[in-house]
């Protein structure tokens, strides 16, 4: 399950977004409160397929609400009205502003007012989630803000022993009834052969539904095992158990999978050994020669793990940053060198390699050749996984986007190959805020149709990196130098696309190369202005003028 998390200001709306089966939130840029900022909301909402949303409620040193507490109760109300069928909750914020901006400057010099927001967002977001968590290991729940006449009032946190307890003597009796039911229904069923024939057929019921002898006995020891399993039944299967998910849909699913034999039989099993309310939510790794009491144990126990690992790309992230994670994690250069070298078969990567296997465009160099193929997601991996599972695991989730979004075909409408699309995406991913996406990606389509140079700064970045992965950022001559860097890569000196993506892009990039905003038709020019705006022009002239006009500081901006 998506949530959508708010940071609401009286200029920018700060966005962050998490999946409940991984936990983290991620900042998602930031929305300009303009008079569409709840039409933005909605689009955020359904990009993600969501309908919960946490908004951030300010409040006083001392805990009481202030006048930006009204504002955003008074918003919320709007959003509630305007987009129907949602789940609000607050989560209280202080000084999360202060911890954003510290939290930029440990990762960057220079960043926008709008980061601050979309940072802040996700501070939020991840304590909603922590909190929410909390409540669920309490066998509590959270309910979300009501809207009345007399106004909005904020949900509460519900014991959910105490309303047992408030509503005893139904529920033991209907408890009570429904076990008695369910136990005459299968003696009922089983007793033309018999109270031990009965017992019998149970019992062959809760094994496993293929008697295989696998090479590995454990997610984690195939996960690093050097041999695949001979049998395709060995091989553990994916099993995600979604937040509020109820046992007959998970009892279900597993039948599906063909995990049990039978899908009443295993609700049957829960009920009988109290396991029914005990079903964490989470991703499995199961097996056809599991049983099912072995299957119930697992779900109880739930699928966190000292032998798991998380690892979280960003959007517009590099090969260098996945590096540094990686090392972070313990795995050596020499590991990530040999990933990195290794050629992978995927359709995603058409047009990286030659028909001899070697690199289509020769002036790429080898050592970023899967730079924007690494898809920014977060990924739960085994202990002792090898770094090559783990870039063709970020690879095939790129190519199931491409693939979802029919992203080949909507790039090859815009006369560009999927490789092209993707290597346009991520620039645009480093020059603009997901909202702005779509402007500057016509912008860029419309130099690249004149045989104009793209004029990126951010691949003159990238190109001096490369060049000098080690220079000195504080150089007062480093903007020049940056800008003057002879390297393909730099579309400031040189026309056409560089020879290969300069970061991950997000699918808000992809999207935005597959359909660009046709209001920019004419435009040629952008700019980030010091108040977060976008401003384009048609002219280089009309161009300078707003830089003098709106951007006196970004544009200063070291490289």
């Amino acid at each position: 399950m998506k949530i959508i998390g708010l940071d609401v200001g009286t200029v920018r709306i700060g966005v962050a977004r998490v999946d409940t089966t991984t936990k983290i939130a991620i900042p998602d840029g930031y929305i300009n409160v303009n008079g569409q900022e709840i039409s933005e909301i909605q689009r955020k909402l359904s990009f993600h397929n969501s309908n919960v949303l946490v908004i951030g409620m300010p409040r006083s040193n001392d805990g009481n609400q202030t006048a930006q507490s009204d504002f955003v109760k008074s918003f919320t109300e709007r959003i509630a009205a305007t987009i129907p069928g949602l789940k609000i909750y607050f989560q209280d914020e202080s000084l999360t502003s202060v911890e954003a901006e510290n939290r930029l400057k440990s990762r960057k010099n220079n960043y926008q007012k709008g980061e601050i927001d979309a940072e802040s967002a996700a501070i939020i977001l991840q304590d909603f989630v922590e909190r929410l968590q909390s409540a669920l290991n309490n066998q509590q729940t959270l309910a979300p803000v009501e809207f009345t006449p007399a106004g909005v009032i904020e949900g509460e946190q519900t014991n959910l022993k105490s309303q047992e307890q408030d509503e005893k003597m139904p529920k033991k009796k209907n408890s009570f009834i429904k076990k008695v039911v369910i136990s005459l229904f299968i003696i009922f069923v089983l007793g033309g052969i018999g109270i031990g024939g009965a017992y019998h057929w149970y019992q062959q019921q809760l094994l496993p539904v293929k008697n295989l002898n696998c090479l590995y006995n454990s997610p984690a020891e195939a996960a690093v095992g050097t041999e695949e399993e001979k049998e395709a039944d060995c091989r553990y299967q994916t099993f995600e158990i979604k937040t509020n998910e109820t046992i007959n849909e998970i009892s279900a699913r597993l039948k599906t999978q063909n995990l049990i034999r039978s899908s009443e039989i295993f609700k049957f099993y829960l009920k009988l050994n109290q396991k029914s309310s005990k079903i964490k939510s989470g991703i499995y790794h199961l097996r056809t020669n599991m049983s099912m009491p072995q299957i119930a144990d697992l779900l109880e126990q739930g699928a966190v793990s000292n032998n798991v690992f998380n690892l979280t790309v960003l959007p517009g992230e590099t090969i260098t940053d996945i590096r540094q994670k990686l090392i972070k994690l313990g795995y050596q250069d020499t590991q990530i060198d040999a990933a990195l070298a290794k050629q992978y078969d995927s359709p995603i990567l058409k047009g990286l390699y030659s028909s001899e296997g070697r690199l289509e465009n020769q002036l790429q160099p080898q050592n970023v050749a899967l730079e924007g193929y690494l898809y920014g997601e977060t990924y739960q991996f085994y202990q002792g996984e090898t770094v090559e599972h783990i870039f063709k695991t970020m690879i095939d989730q790129l190519n199931n986007i491409a693939n979802l979004n029919k992203l080949e075909e909507k790039f090859k409408k815009r006369g560009l190959t999927l490789r092209e699309g993707i290597i346009l995406a991520s620039i645009i991913q480093k020059e603009a805020h997901t909202e702005d996406m779509p402007g500057v990606s016509m912008v860029f389509q419309n130099r690249l149709r004149r045989g104009w140079s793209l004029g990126s700064d951010v691949t003159a970045t990238y190109a001096a990196d490369l060049v000098n992965p080690n220079r000195n950022k504080n150089d007062p001559n480093n903007n020049l130098v940056v800008l003057e860097t002879d390297s393909l890569y730099n579309t400031r000196k040189h026309t056409g696309l560089p020879p290969g993506p300069i970061c991950s892009p997000s699918i808000s990039a992809l999207l935005a190369v597959a359909e660009p905003d046709e209001n920019m038709k004419s435009m040629y020019y952008f700019l980030t202005g010091d108040d977060g705006k976008m401003y384009y022009s048609v002219t280089d002239t009309e161009h300078e003028q707003k830089k003098r006009d709106f951007c006196q500081k970004l544009c200063n901006v070291g490289l």
